[in-house]
């Protein structure tokens, strides 16, 4: 019977499938599609107060309701699909970040019709490669970097809510603006050769 590997030491991890599948695959690669970049700054907006593992538990449900993610749908929706996502049990229900996520779908189109990628934005921060962390313990990894606090900046400039500095630092570790893998964690080394 093999051991499991060595992972990042999170709260509530060790012994959850999806949380485990989620670190090991998913949390820390490099992401340039600008549509599944999107999708998750609205779900790291959602997560807002909330612990991540809400979120994952609930993202098939959340990408049912939202089409997919597919920005020209959610950039339409109106009244009655506002209606509907708050009486979804399967979503976080707030209208606050039901309204983030519509007009976040408007900004990511009139950025794309303005000729502006959302992913060559995004990824200008750290000027087009993941920033390399090398941390001993989760203790050392901060909640926001001034290169969050620059992004975050940038998206509310644009009109995007619920883009604080430390969403914009989570976002950035999920999609792997950052590779906050500790040097310990057995995927540190595969991400860090993603993005050399």
């Amino acid at each position: 019977m093999s051991e499991d590997p060595i992972r990042c030491g999170w709260r509530g991890m060790q012994g959850d499938a999806l949380y485990e599948a989620y670190h090991d695959t998913e949390w820390g690669v490099p992401e340039y599609d600008p549509r599944a970049l999107w999708e998750k700054l609205v779900l790291d907006g959602f997560q807002a107060g909330l612990a991540w593992i809400t979120i994952l538990r609930k993202r098939e449900a959340f990408r049912a309701a939202f089409d997919d993610f597919d920005p020209e749908k959610v950039a339409r929706y109106g009244e009655a699909d506002r209606a509907r996502l708050m009486a979804d049990a399967g979503i976080v229900r707030s209208n606050a970040k039901i309204d983030a996520a519509i007009s976040g779908a408007r900004i990511y189109l009139d950025m794309r019709e303005k000729g502006e990628d959302f992913s060559k934005f995004l990824w200008a921060f750290t000027d087009g490669k993941p920033i390399q962390n090398d941390f001993a313990e989760i203790a050392q990894v901060p909640a926001q970097t001034p290169v969050a606090v620059e992004m975050s900046k940038a998206l509310k400039a644009k009109g995007f809510k619920f883009v604080g500095p430390v969403i914009v630092y989570a976002f950035m570790q999920a999609t792997g603006l950052v590779n906050d893998h500790l040097v310990s964690c057995h995927r540190h080394a595969p991400v860090r050769a993603m993005g050399a």
